[in-house]
This record gives C-alpha cells, structure tokens and sequence, in this order.
C-alpha cells in the first residue's frame, strides 16, 4: 500500500496524513468513505453465521426491564421478529469466514497487523444499539445498510452502570452528533465515548433497508498481560540452554543443548523458627531468573511474535482441497483468511509459532506477509528449503493454492 497516496476512505488524506493527525488523538467522519458500498453479507446470510458454533456472537436487547444479553450460537427462529424495535445481533470476526469481509478488511492495512484485529458486524432493529459506553482500542465504524445515529464524547467520566450484563456509561454527554447513511464511517480513538442507535431507513429500491454496521476494531495489549505472556514464553525457551560455539563473536554456529531446568538449591540453608518466612536467597534467585530470561534481545522477539500471531481459540483450519507440489511453476500461493503472519529482522511469526530466515529466504517470506500472497513467478525464486516449509504450511492448511485466472484461493 502506497501510504502517501490520498484516499476516499480516509476523507482524502492519505494514510501518513491519517495517522499523523488522528490515530489515537481526534475522532475523523468520513462522508462516502466507500461510495455505492454494498453489505459483503446478506441479512440472511448473517444469520447463518451467527447459528455455527464457532463463531462468535452475541444477541442484545434492550426493553422496559432493562438491557439483557444473551450469547450464541443462535439459530434463526430464536432470534426476536424483525418487527420487534431495540434489539441488536453482534456477529464477531467476520472476515475469518467470509472473503469478501477478509477483503475489506485488507484497506485498513495502512496499520500494522500486529495492531489489527478483526471485523465485527452489528445488524440492529431501529432503537437498537449496545448503549453509551468507550472502547479501550481503536474503531473504525463503517456503515454498510440503513442508518445509524451515533452521538459521541471525549468525556473525562468513564464511570460504568452497575448490575448490567454490558460496560454501559453512568454518565454519558454526548459532545458530537452525526447520522450515518450507507458508506459513511466514523474513526473514534480508544477511550472515546459513543453511543449509536439504529434508525429505520428506505434504500434505494424503495424497501426498508436492514441497520447493519461495520466495526472494524484494533488489539491494544495490556502491559501487565503482555508481560505476563511474554515471561511465561521466555520461561519456556530457558528450559533449552544456548551455547555458542568457541571463538565464534558473531554467535554463528549456535547449538543447543537441553539441559533441563535450572533448580534452585539452598545448601546452606540453616535451621529456623520461622517457617512461614520466605527466604532471601529464594526471591534473589527469582529476580535473577527473570532477568536472565529477559536478557536475550531475539528471544524477546521471538517470544512476543508468536504471541502476537497466535489464532484465538475457536480458529481452526481445514486441510487443502488440493495436492500443491511446490516444483509446479504454474501458480501462486495466498495465506488463508485465517491465518496470522509477521517478521522482524530475524524471524518469520506464523500462527504462533516462529522460524529463524535470513537471506532472500527472509525477504521472500516477509513480501509473503506483507502481500498475503506469492505469485508463481516469486515462488520461483524460493530456496528447496523455503519450499519444503511452504508445502507443510500449504498441508496444515495455512497458505492455500491461488488459481491463476482470479487470484482467488482453492476451496476446500
């Protein structure tokens, strides 16, 4: 993506304009940020996704007793009638399911991936919505059908509503008002308050339009979870010592060797009546460990990559349509929808695990990652290794066969 070259989507500034002057600092509307945009998902359709057990989905509803939310799998009939006013479907993680939401997804890549999380879908009866409340992460809201009334607030009062099932502000101000019509978007940084509510709409061929919205919404790591989560991962690593080969100061030749875990040991621990006291040397010991395990730069790295590329619990991917030998000159590899890619300068991050590249191997797998796809005509620059690694990806069902006509991936 060209990151100087002005977008509708972005009210025509171009991506380094946008996140100069707006990412986490000012809200931004943008009138026909896709212009004649249509739903990627029918109502029906949406539906549909929200009965699978493994998709994500909650149902809200909010009437005369207050707000209730209920989560899926939902079938069709237990859902409330369309006619029925105030009630809200949020389907999570569309573009893990669907090509077209994958797709869009695509154009907010001005973002790295490592900050990209996923696209939600929210289908609303008029009055419909999830109440006031702020978001601890950055939002896009794009308006795919019908209309939404969004009123927001930079409020300094995020105190939350008690014995509610949602995070509903106590005391919501609203500073801004604005009605979304069909391709219009909103950004809203984090800790923004909002609140949209669903309106009953006509589109263009006379018929009630359905209120659905896109929310196309962005991960933003605790420091206290990271830290947890990377310590935990660098523990693992320390269980397999690093020596360095002799006389070698660039660290080539590493080899490892597993030597078990280092045990702490107190041979000269001395008899004592205070049992319930923890001993000094034991909380010198883990001071030290923690510090040695966070002294190795790559394993850091290494460490926070596979946390950041890791697929949530309910991803899983399903083996290839097709054979792929990768001798075959004749086409191109995509990575699937589901799949997440990284790099740093040292290491290539897939799905949680990593892999050590240097070389054109490297440069090879990172315009994989950037691009989400290899033409044949690149693949045929791949090392025999680059390949075999690949072909393991192409059978765990990672990276799938692109047919040459469309560039579309293989079904499976």
């Amino acid at each position: 993506m060209d990151v100087n070259q002005a977008l509708s989507l972005l009210a025509g500034l171009t991506p380094a304009q946008f996140m100069r002057r707006h990412w986490q600092k000012k809200p931004l509307l943008v009138r026909q940020a896709l212009p004649g945009f249509k739903p990627v998902l029918s109502r029906a359709e949406l539906f549909n996704l929200a009965a699978r057990e493994e998709v994500e989905s909650r149902l809200i509803v909010q009437n005369k007793t207050g707000w209730r939310m209920k989560p899926g799998p939902f079938a069709a009939r237990s859902l409330p009638p369309l006619s029925q006013a105030e009630w809200t479907l949020l389907v999570q993680g569309v573009d893990l399911h669907d090509e077209k939401a994958h797709q869009l997804l695509q154009q907010f890549r001005f973002v790295p991936d490592a900050r990209l999380d996923d696209l939600m879908i929210s289908f609303a009866t008029p009055g419909g919505g999830v109440g006031p409340h702020f978001d601890s992460y950055d939002v896009f809201l794009l308006q795919a059908s019908g209309r939404r009334r969004w009123k927001i607030s930079k409020q300094k009062d995020l105190t939350l509503q008690a014995d509610v099932p949602l995070k509903i502000l106590q005391n919501f101000e609203p500073g801004q008002e604005f009605v979304l019509e069909a391709g219009d978007m909103l950004y809203l940084p984090p800790r923004y308050a909002h609140d949209g509510i669903a309106e009953a709409a006509t589109g263009p061929d006379g018929k009630t339009a359905d209120c659905m919205t896109y929310s196309i919404g962005f991960r933003a790591p605790a420091r206290g979870e990271l830290a947890a989560e990377l310590l935990h991962r660098l523990a693992e690593f320390s269980e397999d010592a690093t020596e360095v080969s002799p006389g070698d100061a660039e660290g080539q030749g590493v080899r490892r060797t597993n030597r078990g875990p280092v045990l702490y040991r107190d041979p000269d621990q001395t008899a004592t009546a205070t049992p319930a006291e923890l001993p000094a040397t034991l909380a010198t010991f883990a001071a030290e460990a923690v510090l040695e395990a966070l002294q190795d730069p790559l394993a850091v790295a290494c460490a926070l990559g596979e946390y950041m590329t890791e697929v949530k619990p309910s991803v899983w991917f399903d083996a290839p349509g097709t054979e792929w030998d990768p001798s075959d000159g004749g086409v191109g590899i995509c990575l699937d929808a589901r799949t997440r890619m990284m790099y740093d300068k040292h290491h290539v991050f897939m799905n949680g695990e990593s892999y050590r590249a240097k070389g054109a191997d490297a440069r090879l797998m990172q315009r994989l990652a950037d691009q989400r796809a290899l033409s044949a005509r690149e693949l045929g620059k791949a090392s025999p290794d680059a390949l075999d690694l690949l072909a393991d990806w192409h059978e765990a069902g990672w990276v799938r066969v692109a047919l040459p006509s469309v560039g579309l991936p293989e079904h499976s």
